[in-house]
């Protein structure tokens, strides 16, 4: 089955019904709905990281107890709410159209679809709504992100079905910053707050739909912040932009101004002789994400100044740029042969595993279809 989302106002008993008939899935063994309930329900997921799949045996998930409770469990929590009993609030919160939540949640759907039309008419009607927040109570953390509709833009950091980005973005974000949204608002997301900048420029919809730096360069002219802002991992959009390869988006930051004050930043972006400017005074988190970042960039020449200045090439990478692996196995994925060279002539171990899929780099390389590195290591003794 193919599970497709209701409209954001619909009743009660189509969630009833939608539930019902992911539980005549399961029962049936049919594989859309077993992987919802694998995906999403408690009861197939890891203790200590949520969103991370047990190893379990197909016989063991068939054999797994599963009633009408779980089947609402998981589609709630398919919709990301926090439970049913979050998901029946929110569905009695939007059923008064004119209600704050009702109104908030239309002009999301527009957001997200596009529909310049409809949003402009609920702006005019309401322009308080560019500075309302989402009232949901999802499985995240924190358990409300409070997204403002410019957030939602950013595709990123709520509700994982509604992370779409319309082609007309651009205009959809200049009428919302134009009707006095706060470009520097923060959400509450991954564990931190984050700006809609910080969201965006590590966000896969907008790169995808080709929207990303025109986005950057739209919230630069509405002032929004260049420099790190929030809590968390994800203060800083230069290093935020690095970390998850959007390096378009990051040189469209740098393009516009923004301050290159770290050394991670500096080694992420290869500017060689800003590493070496920065290195002297940089602290230990520092030159150490910034190791972690050279190598993920395929910046060639600054993992090498950073491991002539005594970084370790098998230290884990620190807590916001994949720390569940060393600095060789997002080398790998990202496909950057040259630093994987280097790394492992400079002593990475090839043995070594990440904690999460316990993959040893050979094992990445073959699972992120890297032949070439994978020939590479198979001939310097992987096996």
């Amino acid at each position: 089955m193919e599970m497709k989302p209701l409209a954001f106002n619909a009743p009660l008993d189509e969630y009833i019904a939608q539930a019902d008939a992911l539980l005549a899935g399961w029962n049936s063994s049919n594989a859309g709905a077993v992987r919802v309930f694998r995906h999403r329900h408690p009861k197939f997921l890891d203790d200590k990281i949520p969103w991370l799949e047990r190893q379990m045996t197909d016989a063991e998930v068939r054999a797994t107890p599963i009633d009408r409770d779980d089947a609402r469990l998981a589609l709630a929590r398919w919709y990301e709410f926090q439970d049913w009993r979050r998901l029946e609030e929110y569905v009695a919160s939007v059923q008064e159209p004119g209600g704050p939540i009702a109104r908030f949640e239309r002009a999301v759907e527009a957001v997200i679809d596009g529909d310049i039309v409809t949003l402009r008419a609920l702006l005019k009607d309401d322009p308080r709504l560019v500075r309302a927040r989402s009232t949901r109570v999802n499985n995240f953390d924190p358990p409300m992100h409070r997204a403002t509709l410019l957030h939602y833009l950013a595709a990123n950091g709520v509700e994982g079905y509604r992370q779409r980005s319309p082609k007309n973005a651009v205009e959809i974000a200049k009428l919302i910053l134009s009707t006095g949204a706060d470009p520097n608002a923060l959400s509450w997301a991954y564990g931190g707050q984050c700006t809609t900048m910080a969201l965006l420029v590590s966000s896969t919809p907008p790169a995808e739909a080709g929207v990303q730096v025109a986005l950057v360069e739209t919230l630069i002219d509405f002032d929004a912040s260049l420099r790190p802002a929030g809590e968390g991992n994800w203060t800083s959009p230069i290093e935020t932009a690095l970390v998850f390869g959007k390096h378009d988006a990051a040189q469209a930051l740098v393009r516009r101004g923004a301050p290159i004050e770290s050394l991670a930043a500096a080694a992420g972006l290869g500017r060689i002789e800003d590493v070496k400017r920065l290195l002297p005074s940089a602290g230990k988190q520092d030159r150490h994400r910034a190791l972690a970042l050279a190598a993920q960039s395929g910046q060639a020449g600054a993992v090498g100044v950073l491991l002539d200045a005594g970084e370790d090439p098998n230290r884990f990478n620190p807590p916001g740029t994949h720390s569940h692996t060393p600095p060789i196995h997002q080398a790998i994925a990202a496909g950057h042969l040259d630093v994987v060279k280097l790394l492992v002539e400079r002593g990475a171990r090839l043995d070594i595993k990440d904690t999460i899929h316990q993959g040893t780099p050979l094992g990445w390389a073959k699972y992120c279809h890297q032949p070439a590195i994978a020939a590479y290591l198979q001939s310097v003794g992987s096996a």
